[in-house]
């Protein structure tokens, strides 16, 4: 008798119910499948390559959302460019008067705050007793150059712990700027 994958599952929790009498009557009958057992190692191969699977997938759907701002708003920035080669936790785009529109789920996954809850707040709540004013000093002047740059700074989770936080600042433009995109990461 052979088996495939699916009976033999169904033959176990079958043969697992069974009391020792029971088994014994019918065990003789039960013959080795020649079909190879995967090892458990290879679950592990196929996990890592399905959660690398899916973050590419993220990350393609965040570029993508990125992409249909840029189309509404016109923007003339490259975005294929400004995404190349760049590693992200989180995104955030913010209007001129740097209100949050739209943030990625790996915000949520960074800071703990949802996005219903950043929207239309500017990102000055993720700041905190430990943020140096010299740095948010910075920030402001930085922003108002209107110029891409990238600066690391001490927020805070809703936990209310603190992280140092890379991000990165690109003015994003049509005629004039008319958003921000901030590429964030968690630095370790």
């Amino acid at each position: 008798m052979k088996y495939n994958l699916s009976e033999m599952m169904c033959l176990d929790i079958y043969l697992s119910s069974l009391t020792e009498e029971e088994y014994d009557k019918i065990r003789l009958q039960i013959k080795p499948s020649k079909t190879k057992v995967m090892p458990l190692l290879s679950w592990d191969i196929f996990n890592q390559y399905y959660f690398q699977t899916i973050e590419k997938l993220k990350i393609k759907k965040d570029i993508k959302m990125v992409k249909s701002f840029a189309e509404k708003s016109k923007w003339k920035n490259e975005i294929d460019t400004i995404f190349k080669n760049q590693d992200f936790e989180a995104l955030i785009i913010t209007d001129v008067e740097q209100k949050i529109l739209w943030v990625n789920d790996g915000f949520t996954q960074m800071t703990g705050y949802s996005k219903t809850f950043a929207l239309n707040k500017k990102p000055y709540f993720l700041q905190g007793i430990h943020t140096s004013t010299s740095t948010k000093k910075r920030f402001r002047n930085r922003l108002n150059d209107l110029k891409p740059f990238t600066e690391i700074i001490t927020n805070y989770r809703k936990d209310n712990t603190p992280y140092e936080c890379e991000v990165k600042i690109i003015p994003m433009y049509s005629e004039n700027v008319t958003h921000f995109l901030a590429i964030e990461k968690q630095v370790v």
